[in-house]
């Protein structure tokens, strides 16, 4: 089959999320502020995927056991997510395709298809990782049973309802709240911690060991697959479509410039969230002897004892129930947004998201039965190294797109962008083929 003019196979047949498409106003009379401002939303619902609760755990494991090393495998991550993020806003901009539309209408069906079974994959292992997490946190507040929180989770559905009948804004400023929630309950935390300041400006320093210790490696992909995460990407080239930019050159520059600024502060917040996670950790439990401290149960049984502030683990779990319910709404869009995109079939949010919720039920609800927390807290970390082996599949065809002039007109990606994306996409596969080499060898 030949490329048409615009360098697609196909012709696109119709938008994602098509109740929100261009529905945030974006005022031409007004300030550049003001236009900067209705691009603020996006960016901060793509960040919550780089703190969910599969990330508490691999963070967790992180910092108890190998101190503050890790943070530079943090600090990377965010850096790579930085650039494959702005790369989504401009796929999306550029073409007016989210990022599985545009595999679709530049893949043969089959291609598509494949790619489209790994997005649903990556999404549900990030479903598993928020079943798990919401459950945990509503056991750590209320002493709700995990058995009996996990079905609970399955009523976020809800939730979600109302608040996208409310509009799109309502929906972000929603998540933005439980942002604010998440980042005073991490600076209280870390404000008893206490940490080595000096210990914690290191961590932030490369290291060889990371690669050369197995261990280290596996928790650092753990890191790394909850960092960078394949639905974000799919998110994202959604998203930022429901603003109600222009369509002259200028105005999409300009709406690329906002939308990368908005997700560029955004993911600087996600980092400094991750970032306390693993220095909370390193803190209070590889300070005292306690590394091998996965299970986020343990961690916030341990917290009161350790910092001598009885407020500590109340802290923790509502910080760690906020990002559940956050999660949740960035999945179920992520979702919709895959489905749409690659199969062009439309369902209700409320049942594509208990479709989704029903599969990730199944095995966390299992692992809990019959192994318990510590069976959770190695579920948590298996969700993120496996989101990290879908990543390749959902970064590759992004650089590829935003680096073709054929597809992006006068919005191709800059020669030095295109570079780095592509040394991102490259460090990316050759670490989860070192992984899968360990894992089998």
């Amino acid at each position: 089959m030949s490329h048409r003019s615009d360098g697609w196979l196909r012709n696109r047949q119709g938008v994602s999320l098509l109740d929100v498409y261009r529905t945030v106003p974006v005022k031409a009379e007004a300030s550049t502020f003001r236009r900067a401002l209705a691009f603020l939303g996006p960016g901060y619902m793509v960040a919550v995927g780089y703190m969910d609760p599969g990330n508490w755990a691999t963070s967790l494991a992180g910092g108890s056991k190998f101190g503050y090393t890790l943070l530079i495998v943090a600090l990377v991550s965010n850096i790579m997510a930085i650039v494959l993020q702005s790369l989504c806003a401009r796929l999306a901009i550029a073409s007016g395709r989210d990022l599985a539309s545009a595999c679709r209408d530049a893949f043969s069906r089959p291609v598509s298809f494949f790619l489209w079974l790994l997005a649903e994959i990556a999404i549900i292992a990030t479903d598993i990782a928020e079943v798990v997490g919401t459950a945990i946190g509503l056991n750590l507040i209320f002493s709700i049973p995990l058995e009996l929180g996990i079905v609970i989770t399955a009523l976020d559905v809800f939730l979600i309802l109302w608040l996208q009948k409310l509009g799109f804004r309502w929906l972000e400023a929603f998540v933005i709240g439980m942002l604010g929630i998440i980042t005073l309950c991490f600076a209280v935390q870390i404000a008893m911690a206490n940490p080595d300041w000096h210990a914690v400006i290191l961590g932030f320093a490369p290291t060889t060991e990371i690669i050369k210790n197995p261990d280290m490696l596996y928790l650092a992909l753990g890191i790394l697959g909850a960092t960078v995460m394949p639905h974000n990407l799919y998110l994202h080239s959604g998203i930022v479509q429901t603003r109600a930019y222009g369509n002259s050159l200028p105005e999409k520059q300009e709406a690329l410039k906002f939308a990368t600024l908005d997700s560029t502060i955004a993911l600087m917040l996600a980092l400094l969230i991750n970032a306390s996670i693993l220095i909370l950790a390193a803190a209070t439990f590889h300070a005292g002897g306690k590394t091998e401290i996965a299970e986020l149960g343990e961690a916030h049984s341990l917290l009161s004892p350790i910092l001598g502030f009885a407020i500590a683990p109340l802290l923790f779990g509502v910080a760690l129930l906020c990002c559940g319910l956050n999660s949740t709404v960035t999945a179920t869009l992520a979702g919709q947004i895959v489905m749409e995109g690659f199969l062009h079939i439309r369902l209700a949010p409320w049942l594509r998201r208990l479709i989704t919720r029903a599969i990730a039920i199944i095995p966390a609800a299992g692992v809990t039965l019959y192994y318990g927390d510590s069976g959770t807290a190695q579920l948590l970390i298996l969700t993120q190294v496996i989101l990290s082996l879908q990543l390749s599949f959902a970064v590759f065809p992004l650089v590829m797109f935003t680096a073709d002039k054929n597809k992006m007109g006068e919005m191709v990606s800059p020669r030095w962008l295109t570079a780095l994306a592509a040394t991102i996409a490259f460090i990316i596969a050759v670490l989860n083929v070192k992984l899968l080499l360990d894992f089998f060898f």
